[in-house]
């Protein structure tokens, strides 16, 4: 018998696909950040509040991770990658995934974020990872 009787969840109305951008109704018009501004942001919220012992333990490993995993460090840079990915033809969560994956070659961005397929060409994608891998190492 099982445990969790009467609690199944019902099934999905839609199948969700990120490589396909199926990503749901509430993702219909979302913006995406990347994990560099989502670190800005919680950095700031953490130094207005680093005396207040309430601070949640899920909040803390959120912060930390973002501090790991944050490929741009400084505030210019992020509007930088920010302003490359804007003219693009790509989707908000496209761009984010280009933007935190910090691909170095075309063909491993259209691997790894199949729904860019044919909306951008490889001579300009490969243009733009450059650029972004640059910004990447000559932060300041």
């Amino acid at each position: 018998m099982s445990k969790n009787k009467g609690l199944s969840r019902p099934p999905p109305e839609e199948s969700l696909d990120a490589a396909k951008l199926e990503l749901g109704e509430e993702f219909q018009d979302a913006e995406c950040l990347l994990i560099s501004e989502v670190k800005v942001l919680l950095e700031a919220q953490y130094d207005g509040r680093k005396d207040d012992k309430e601070i949640s333990s899920v909040f803390m490993k959120t912060l930390e991770y973002v501090q790991k995993f944050s490929r741009y460090t400084n505030r210019d840079t992020i509007k930088e990658v920010r302003a490359l990915l804007k003219p693009t033809n790509l989707e908000p969560f496209e761009c984010a995934q280009l933007g935190n994956l910090c691909c170095s070659e075309y063909e491993e961005a259209k691997s790894l974020i199949p729904s860019i397929g044919d909306k951008i060409s490889d001579e300009d994608l490969d243009s733009l990872l450059k650029q972004m891998d640059s910004l990447k190492k000559y932060q300041g």
